[in-house]
């Protein structure tokens, strides 16, 4: 035997790709971009380990930075980065505001410090002790609220916010150590949720006040996972917190940290894993609460000129690129992660940051889009960063990327090749819904299109589908109950009514839900009170309205009425929820067409071991309607939209069992598929 042969097999075989392109060969052209990515990452992360040891350790900066305790030499370090400052002062009720009396000595790597001993300062630098950093430019000075602020409260009078020492007495006890994502959460039913708006009455709701109402309804239907809206301080209540000012602050509104943590603990205890909505995509513009032109130098923590501005958010942009603006974003998701338990995050704006235009009127069509000199290469690398830090600190933690650009690889390990998300979120879909029920008749649906657009999503990146979030109940849009109900959802929705109007909205909410969750994804998202159509939109208090809440809440009522259709739709979810969990539906892999049928507007499909039968006609029932069947046998009904204990007309019975039959050499069923209804069959 000689060697030739086998020098020539080794010389003509096959480069190995990368998973993700093998998984996608049309990705070939691109494998070069992504190598560089994962080589840019490792060099990144070489680095970080040659100066801190770990990425981890990278991400203690708030341990370090702001306002600290350190018990061995008993006081406090206050420190700041700053690096373009001419001087900064610690100011505050401890030294009676005056801005010359404790100033901060500034360090070679930029970082300003000074320590306050506890034997000049105990009695004067306590808990709830108010204080802000003045600092010193070329262009003048400012008072500023520390970069690393833990709680910042504002003053009802003045409305101007002041970081407030944080260190009570009795440190938080937390109960959660038997807590885990993966013995709870096998499919995320996530229920999105805004705490200052969950109650009913006209105010801003407390973190204790949703651990205590709110909490034991979401566990009642069934939902699995909280995500929880504008926990990071935010200066103006009407941005629904994605304006962030203080990035490690608490939200003050709705309570304190320990509140906060009393609502996750409660959480964890009731078997619910709780997301943080995070902004890391930008940040609030605002110079007397935020960090914008902190240190003068005009960028610093964004990009210095038009770059650093959002176009359409009126915000500012970090600048990904500058290691201690990673380190300052990753020290955060560090903190939420260890400071709260919270178990995962939901990451807000993703589109903005992958590319330089940020999506702005950009319609996505090629690969080419994700790969050129558009991607913002710098901030891909901090999700990358960002990603593995969040598996180093928490395995189990759930990372969700807000991004309707769909970027390849965004929800697959960066070992194949990708980003490192768990999912993304399905943005087209409630864009689907909400264009459909403007523009188009029900007897005009394209079943063809519905399925196309519910089924349309990367192989092998999970996804989270939704019907609606908090971006369709915004106010100048409509819920879906409101566009399927109008003035009905006020008027009509006594249940003993019988108006034409409400009953299709409440069979079409049940029918749209369903088909999101059944179709959509491999998790499913609800916004808070929308799972029994609530009415209405979201507007905050604002001059505009004459500072009202009456938009910005929650009327639960309506659910608990006996008397209102609400209840109907209410007990719908809870059955729709618990039929996903129990036959693990999302977990199932994609569905598998059966049957489509434009004349009769059915359609019929197969996920997991669940036949699903929707018929989307406006009157049309038909007594005998065949369809076949993947798997011969017998079959019962285990979810009927039409039962009457979810406002139906009852037309179906539910205690028949089906059983196939031979038609054509192929296996049947035969059922009764009565107007806008959905019919779930298993076989028994």
């Amino acid at each position: 035997m000689t060697t030739e042969p086998l020098a020539t097999s080794i010389a003509e075989a096959p480069t190995a790709h990368l998973p993700l392109v093998q998984h996608d060969p049309w990705l070939a052209p691109y494998e070069p971009v992504l190598c560089r990515r994962q080589q840019r990452l490792a060099q990144r992360l070489a680095e970080i380990v040659a100066q801190c040891g770990s990425l981890g350790k990278f991400a203690l900066a708030h341990q370090r930075l702001g306002l600290n305790y350190d018990g061995r030499r008993r006081g406090y370090w206050f420190r700041e980065w700053a690096p373009a400052a001419e001087a900064l002062y610690l100011v505050g009720d401890f030294n009676s505001w005056d801005r010359q009396a404790t100033p901060l000595t500034r360090g070679q790597d930029g970082v300003w410090e000074v320590f306050l001993a506890d034997k000049d300062y105990k009695d004067r630098l306590t808990h709830h002790s108010l204080y802000k950093v003045h600092v010193v430019t070329p262009q003048g000075g400012k008072d500023r609220l520390p970069a690393m602020l833990r709680r910042a409260v504002q003053n009802p009078e003045t409305h101007d916010f002041a970081g407030q020492v944080w260190r009570p007495e009795q440190p938080f006890v937390w109960s959660d150590q038997k807590f885990r994502v993966p013995n709870f959460v096998r499919e995320p039913l996530i229920y999105e949720a805004h705490v200052g708006m969950a109650l009913e009455e006209g105010k801003v709701g407390s973190y204790l006040e949703f651990a205590e109402q709110i909490l034991p309804r979401i566990q009642a239907e069934g939902y699995n996972c909280l995500q929880l809206m504008a926990v990071m301080e935010h200066p103006y209540y009407g941005s629904f917190g994605y304006h962030v000012a203080n990035f490690f602050g608490v939200s003050s509104r709705f309570g304190t940290p320990e509140e906060l943590k009393y609502l996750i603990n409660e959480a964890h205890r009731r078997g619910i894993a709780v997301l943080l909505d995070v902004v890391h995509s930008h940040a609030v513009k605002n110079e007397a609460e935020g960090l914008a032109d902190f240190d003068g130098s005009g960028g610093q923590y964004f990009h210095e000129g038009s770059r650093g501005n959002h176009p359409g958010w009126d915000s500012k942009l970090f600048d990904y690129a500058k290691p201690e603006v990673q380190q300052f974003l990753l020290s955060n998701l560090r903190y939420w992660l260890e400071e709260f338990h919270f178990d995962g995050f939901r990451f807000d704006g993703i589109t903005s940051m992958l590319y330089q235009h940020h999506g702005e009127g950009v319609a996505f069509g090629g690969y080419e889009q994700y790969f050129g000199p558009d991607a913002d290469e710098d901030a891909i690398l901090y999700l990358q960063l960002a990603t593995t830090l969040v598996r180093e600190i928490k395995r189990s933690a759930l990372l969700i990327a807000e991004d309707m650009s769909g970027m390849p690889g965004l929800c697959r390990p960066i070992e194949e090749g990708g980003i490192g998300f768990d999912y993304r979120l399905a943005m087209g879909i409630p864009d689907y819904w909400i264009k459909l029920l403007k523009h188009t008749r029900d007897e005009d649906w394209n079943l063809y299109d519905l399925w196309h657009v519910l089924t349309n999503r990367r192989a092998g990146e999970k996804t989270v589908a939704y019907a609606e979030s908090h971006d369709q109940a915004l106010v100048g849009d409509k819920t879906l109950a409101h566009w399927l109900l109008d003035s009905a959802i006020y008027e009509h929705m006594h249940r003993a009514d019988p108006d034409p109007i409400t009953a299709r909205g409440v069979a079409l909410h049940k029918l749209i839900r369903l088909a999101t969750l059944s179709l959509g994804g491999e998790a499913y998202l609800n916004f808070i009170g929308n799972e029994f159509g609530h009415p209405e939109w979201v507007d905050f208090p604002r001059e505009g309205n004459g500072w009202s809440h009456h938009f910005a809440r929650r009327q639960w009522s309506l659910a608990d009425n006996p008397e209102l259709k609400f209840q109907y739709l209410l007990q719908f979810d809870k059955a729709m929820l618990h039929l996903a969990k129990t036959n693990r539906l999302l977990t199932a892999g994609p569905a598998r067409q059966l049957n489509i049928d434009p004349n009769n507007q059915v359609m019929i499909f197969e996920r997991g071991n669940l036949v699903f039968v929707f018929s989307f006609h406006v009157d049309r029932s038909v007594a005998d309607y065949r369809f076949v069947v993947p798997t011969p046998g017998r079959y019962r009904i285990v979810l009927n939209s039409d039962d009457t204990q979810f406002g139906g007309f009852g037309r179906v019975d539910d205690g028949l069992t089906y059983e196939t039959f031979k038609d054509d050499g192929v296996d049947k069923l035969s059922l009764y598929v009565t107007s806008r209804t959905a019919l779930v069959l298993t076989r028994v």
